[in-house]
């Protein structure tokens, strides 16, 4: 079973939308691991409403949280523990696309990270990138930290308007294929969604 990881350099920076078109584009099943910011919606009610392909499944997350916060603070606020053992990966003969929460080094608990989840399943990452100021140096240490803990990087996705200087120093210095871009799209649909995935398709396997 193939196994991928959408995180991010930061909170807001287009994982979901990343996760729905790698969904899309690999018939792929989507899992959210933990989920925060319930009380508003979920990444998965996101996925399922913008996919079109019939293969895919979605699997429950095994931490929802209604605060939209770090999980350890939204579960602390709710009486709940985060517990990296409990994190149980479905059963599914297909792929599976896994999203993150935040950026690789969001605490679950007081010993443990979002990173922690991707080590333990052994999974391929991709890691999208937004740009703002700061963002390249945000980047580069998503990019070490995952390196240091032997995280094969599948590649990086650019969401938003192109910055050509961050986006080549970055690449420069990961030697991590650009998997392709995100621009930023005034609706996010259906229709958007199957024209990302039909140009990212080639570049994933």
């Amino acid at each position: 079973m193939r196994k991928i990881f959408v995180t991010g350099i930061g909170t807001d920076v287009g994982k979901t939308v990343v996760s729905t078109i790698l969904v899309e584009a690999l018939q792929a099943d989507y899992w959210k691991p933990v989920q925060t910011g319930s009380y508003f919606s979920t990444d998965s009610d996101k996925v399922k409403k913008n996919i079109r392909n019939t293969r895919t499944k979605i699997h429950p997350e095994t931490y929802v949280l209604k605060q939209y916060m770090s999980p350890h603070a939204a579960a602390e606020l709710e009486g709940v523990h985060i517990e990296l053992d409990k994190i149980e990966m479905p059963q599914t003969g297909n792929t599976l696309v896994m999203e993150g929460a935040g950026g690789i080094m969001v605490p679950l608990n007081d010993q443990h990270f979002i990173v922690d989840i991707i080590k333990k399943f052994d999974c391929e990452t991709v890691l999208v990138i937004q740009n703002y100021l700061g963002s390249i140096n945000h980047s580069i240490l998503s990019v070490d930290a995952l390196k240091f803990r032997n995280i094969r990087i599948l590649g990086i996705v650019f969401n938003g308007p192109p910055h050509k200087l961050s986006e080549d120093i970055i690449l420069q210095y990961s030697g991590v294929p650009c998997l392709g871009r995100v621009n930023k799209e005034n609706v996010i649909s259906p229709d958007v969604i199957s024209r990302y995935a039909e140009e990212f398709a080639g570049n994933l396997k």
